[in-house]
């Protein structure tokens, strides 16, 4: 018999970076919808109290991760709140710049330090906080740059830092499993989104991503419902290390 609570996350605690807008605003209100405790973090707070104004089961924290003082207070929050920590989506990120030659050597480590660095301290934060075998799931919110150039555009800073961060996934996957800490990947295409909104404001460029994808459409956000959902919840229990490509297709060329 098929469990229809598979996808719920009621009486689970979550945590979700650069949740201030676009995909992570999205991530939050979808986790919650699905009866978890959302802690909703990023910089911008004011965002944030909209954001929590909508559903009471989200809570905003202003944080910067690219601080290790606000990373460390964002899980203490969560915990102090809830007495768990059950999921993180690690979203929060930022672009750095597209041509490698215009990107020092300080540029590409600030990128790092928000896209890689801070997921892992999270991370690992997480691990600590919970007892073994509690079924805790980790989401990586990775790119389809980490997997393929699309070269005018993606910048090598995001790329190595998105690929880094597959990379990470299965590390710690493999050296959390025994503790029943799952950490997968979820691999976006073109969504729509803040930090897409020039791609997808110029004809051109649209006209590229349109071409270039199997469906001939960028994706909207709620698209990406489903898998986070999946990742996050114990509809995955058994799967862990992966990533899962949600792209229309743009890989698959």
């Amino acid at each position: 018999m098929i469990d229809h609570h598979l996808f719920s996350l009621h009486g689970r605690t979550a945590v979700v970076t650069g949740a201030s807008s676009g995909l992570g605003a999205r991530f939050a209100t979808a986790l919650a919808a699905s009866g978890a405790t959302v802690f909703a973090a990023a910089r911008r707070a004011d965002r944030l109290a909209e954001l929590a104004a909508g559903d009471p089961r989200i809570h905003p924290v202003a944080c910067d991760v690219s601080c290790e003082e606000d990373r460390d207070r964002l899980v203490e929050t969560a915990m102090a709140a809830t007495g768990r920590f059950d999921v993180l989506i690690n979203n929060a990120g930022v672009a750095g710049e597209l041509r490698a030659e215009d990107e020092s050597s300080q540029d590409f480590a600030d990128v790092l330090a928000v896209n890689l660095v801070a997921p892992f301290h999270l991370a690992r934060l997480m691990a600590e906080a919970g007892e073994p075998g509690t079924g805790r799931s980790i989401v990586n919110v990775a790119s389809i740059l980490a997997l393929v150039s699309a070269a005018p555009l993606g910048g090598a800073s995001y790329a190595a830092s998105k690929a880094g961060l597959v990379g990470l996934t299965r590390e710690l996957a493999g050296q959390w499993g025994h503790a029943g800490v799952r950490v997968n990947a979820l691999a976006p295409g073109w969504f729509r989104s803040e930090m897409t909104e020039e791609l997808f404001s110029d004809a051109r460029s649209s006209r590229w991503v349109e071409k270039n994808t199997m469906l001939r459409r960028g994706g909207d956000p709620g698209e990406l419902d489903g898998a986070l959902l999946f990742l996050a919840s114990d509809a995955s229990s058994y799967c862990t290390g992966q990533v899962l490509v949600v792209d229309g297709g743009w890989t698959a060329r």
